[in-house]
């Protein structure tokens, strides 16, 4: 697979030791953000909208508009500003002088430069996006929430409390440390215990089989692929979110990979290995454990891309041992990515190897925290506002815990993944090379279930669907409410949880993702039992489970799950 930049200055060629070191600086003062990038936005708003009067009429209009209606409130005149659903001003606390007063102006400053950044004839829609994204961070930042004495709620909590909120507020921010993690939310004893062993280990992966909990199981074991960017027991949380427990009290045998936390050492780790070290190892393993014909595949996020791309090549190969495969929040086509796309570009990407290019690898509180500018008003000005100012103390939760447990990225793979499938797109365009060949995912021919959910940052629900349109494969597509990880998780007795579900058999024509979500009505309820069904459906009656792991094999039972790589810091 041909790459760009993959290795760092060779050893004597100190031109390209001098650039790259400065760039390192660089994203180390950035957070990771190539400064070119924004500039290269800026200018391409700031040439568009200078040759576009018309444009700068109704900017300017608009502005006079903003402020006849600052006017006309502020002397009793009932006049709507464009509050959208922001909970950041949902308290009646700030409907009161002169608090309203900075809520409107700040709404009505937010509007302006939602106009002025948007529909600017010319601009690509790439810098439209990272100039409009950047925009909001700043005015995010200077919200009045932000600010105790333009926060009615952080004033009113301070004489409530006679002044005791604010003193905690600041002992918050001094030790700026999560609570200290209960029994029911530490690793490997309320998190991940869900029975088991591992039964297989690569440098890269530990394959985890769970103990069957039903007297007789289904013949057709269940290989779940997460992400290698984040630990695997978001689907294995505490014991009432379990999605492996759940599973397996519905009569599968299910088998998980646990990915390795890489160092240093294994920088030159790329998407090939992975591949080998991950689902092509578990498959083997699977298949002499159980001596099951067929296997159902299921992938999460990043996972789901990685069993696409194993999928793809086994049916080239035409190996059949996949009885189906389900796509959790899972992208084959890069082409939309949403809000993270602002995050990937050729400066970006860049930036980010000659970040790697020292240490080896990208850090997972590097990766975090583009995560956490998604969704700066919940992860980061909620949290301040709440704990530093209110002197609150948030409750950590499973998924809280998770989140915090970040992995890292070896150089080669983060820069083969945002090359090849974010930047190039070469999955979707037939062009993506797999043991030295081109795969193509027209190729399926496998029952495919895909998830996506309906406020995805990280991997939005129209992009997800797009697996109808590139396989000729019978799809179906469940839209479950929720976000990347929350949709996910949604077990069954979840309130306030509804989904989405229709089938198109591959004989069908397609239909794009608005007709979809116009025909298929809601309905409430934990997507889980509808894919249960599903699985069911293609699967043989219920058999004596097999053996944990298979000693005369090659496969014996190595340790107790979680295993030790979902330890490894």
């Amino acid at each position: 697979m041909a790459e760009r930049n993959r290795s760092p200055a060779a050893p004597g060629d100190y031109h390209a030791f001098v650039d790259r070191s400065l760039r390192m600086m660089i994203g180390q003062m950035t957070g990771g953000m190539a400064p070119s990038a924004l500039a290269t936005a800026m200018a391409d708003w700031s040439m568009h909208l200078g040759t576009a009067p018309g444009k700068q009429l109704m900017l300017a209009e608009k502005a006079l508009r903003a402020q006849a209606t600052l006017a006309a409130r502020a002397f009793g005149g009932d006049v709507a500003t464009p509050l959208r659903d922001d909970r950041r001003f949902a308290s009646e606390l700030w409907d009161a002088p002169p608090f309203s007063t900075l809520r409107d102006q700040f709404v009505l400053t937010e509007d302006w430069w939602q106009a002025a950044t948007t529909d600017v004839r010319g601009m690509t829609p790439a810098n439209e996006a990272a100039l409009n994204f950047a925009v909001r961070q700043l005015l995010d930042m200077v919200a009045p929430t932000n600010f105790p004495h333009t926060n009615p709620e952080v004033l009113a909590r301070a004489r409530e409390t006679g002044g005791a909120s604010v003193v905690q507020g600041m002992l918050n921010a001094v030790t700026d440390e999560p609570p200290e993690a209960t029994p029911e939310l530490t690793l490997g004893t309320g998190l991940a215990v869900t029975p088991g062993k591992v039964v297989a280990r690569s440098h890269l992966a530990e394959l985890i089989q769970y103990a069957p909990t039903t007297e007789a199981v289904h013949p057709e074991p269940i290989l779940i692929v997460p992400a290698w960017i984040m630990k695997y027991y978001i689907l294995d949380l505490s014991a009432h979110t379990s999605m492996v427990r759940w599973l397996v009290a519905q009569g599968h045998t299910v088998f998980m990979i646990s990915w390795r936390n890489p160092g240093a050492e294994d920088r030159d780790l790329g998407m090939q290995d992975y591949l080998d070290q991950g689902p092509r190892m578990a498959l083997d393993a699977i298949g002499a454990i159980t001596r099951a014909a067929r296997i159902h595949a299921a992938g999460y996020c990043l996972g789901g891309t990685l069993m696409a791309i194993q999928a793809a090549a086994m049916a080239r190969a035409r190996d059949d041992r996949l009885a189906s495969m389900t796509l959790l929040a899972a992208q084959v086509d890069f082409s939309e990515p949403g809000e993270l796309a602002m995050f990937v570009s050729e400066a970006q990407v860049a930036l980010l190897e000659d970040m790697m290019a020292h240490q080896g690898y990208l850090d997972g509180a590097q990766m975090a925290g583009a995560f956490t500018m998604l969704r700066s008003n919940d992860l980061v000005w909620s949290r301040m506002i709440h704990e530093r100012m209110m002197g609150e103390t948030v409750a950590q939760n499973d998924m809280m815990v998770w989140n915090a447990d970040t992995t890292r990225m070896p150089y080669r793979m983060h820069s083969e993944y945002l090359r090849g499938l974010f930047l190039e797109n070469r999955l979707s365009h037939g062009k993506y090379r797999i043991d030295g060949k081109t795969l193509s995912l027209t190729n399926l021919e496998l029952p495919i279930f895909a998830v996506g959910t309906e406020t995805d940052h990280v991997a939005p629900w129209p992009s997800v669907y797009k697996i109808h349109h590139l396989t000729d494969a019978e799809v179906t597509f469940a839209l479950t409410s929720g976000g990347h990880n929350a949709g996910i998780v949604s077990e069954p007795g979840h309130r306030h949880r509804h989904f989405r579900i229709a089938t198109t058999p591959h004989s069908d024509r397609y239909q794009d993702a608005d007709a979809w979500i116009a025909a298929a009505a809601p309905q409430d309820g934990s997507w889980w039992e509808a894919w249960a069904e599903w699985v069911q459906a293609r699967s043989a009656p219920r058999a004596a489970p097999p053996t944990l792991g298979r000693a005369e094999a090659g496969f014996p039972v190595l340790c107790d799950a979680p295993g030790t790589y979902v330890f490894q810091k």
